[in-house]
């Protein structure tokens, strides 16, 4: 099975939950939306989540899923720390953290890392798709539409399209679909088009506000002398 790639943890990472309350999703104009983000925006700080990943391959007709809990911390406006634990199908824990990603795979004993140095802005922008991004950030990087009404895991929310304005994003992503609460501005879903027809599909639930997470908390326990690879090795 291969490894996510440093995108596609970052991805995860790309992420924030709702807190749910029903609304009249037909009501939400563009506008409207960003608002709504603008707003939840001001008071994010941080958050714990469940979390699922759906990963479908076209070539081959297959999908795949993850699932798990996902912890976001933003200190300041340009800094977002994730750590996102797998435990099924198989135990996994991903850190975003500065300017480094690292995932540790207790079966196998080993630990993968990759620098973002040079991709700091792209990465920061993945991870602020409703994480207290503001509405600005939001189109200052992808052309934005309305998408509609929808629901979302009990969720009314207004589904956005999103289409990445710099050429790496593009050769990667296609386009983003990001679904935001109509009563909380924050996302419930996010859905991530790649070339061929795969995408990535990431939902979050059982939303849980924490505005005081220790930095401790993104610390990645892993026993002493376990060896490190980069993180698009294939395992």
């Amino acid at each position: 099975m291969k490894s996510m790639t440093c995108g596609r943890h970052l991805l995860g990472a790309a992420a924030l939950v709702a807190i749910a309350i029903p609304a009249l999703a037909a009501d939400q104009t563009l506008d409207q939306a960003l608002a709504k983000m603008d707003q939840a925006a001001l008071h994010f700080k941080g958050l714990s989540a469940n979390v699922e990943y759906l990963k479908h391959m076209e070539a081959i007709h297959e999908t795949e899923s993850s699932s798990g809990t996902i912890l976001v911390k933003r200190a300041k406006p340009k800094e977002v720390k994730v750590k996102i634990s797998f435990d099924k199908p198989e135990p996994k824990t991903a850190v975003v953290d500065g300017n480094e990603v690292k995932v540790y795979y207790p079966a196998s004993g080993e630990e993968q890392t990759a620098s973002l140095r040079e991709r700091r802005s792209q990465v920061t922008m993945i991870l602020m798709l409703g994480f207290g991004g503001t509405a600005k950030e939001l189109r200052d990087t992808y052309e934005v539409t309305l998408g509609g009404a929808d629901t979302v895991a009990g969720e009314s929310a207004t589904r956005l399209n999103l289409v990445p304005k710099s050429k790496d994003m593009l050769e990667q992503w296609k386009k983003i679909d990001l679904w935001i609460s109509d009563k909380s501005g924050y996302a419930v879903q996010q859905k991530f088009y790649e070339r061929g027809g795969d995408y990535l599909l990431i939902t979050y639930t059982n939303i849980q506000p924490k505005p005081d997470i220790a930095d401790s908390a993104f610390h990645l326990d892993v026993p002493k002398g376990t060896p490190k690879e980069p993180l698009n090795k294939k395992k």
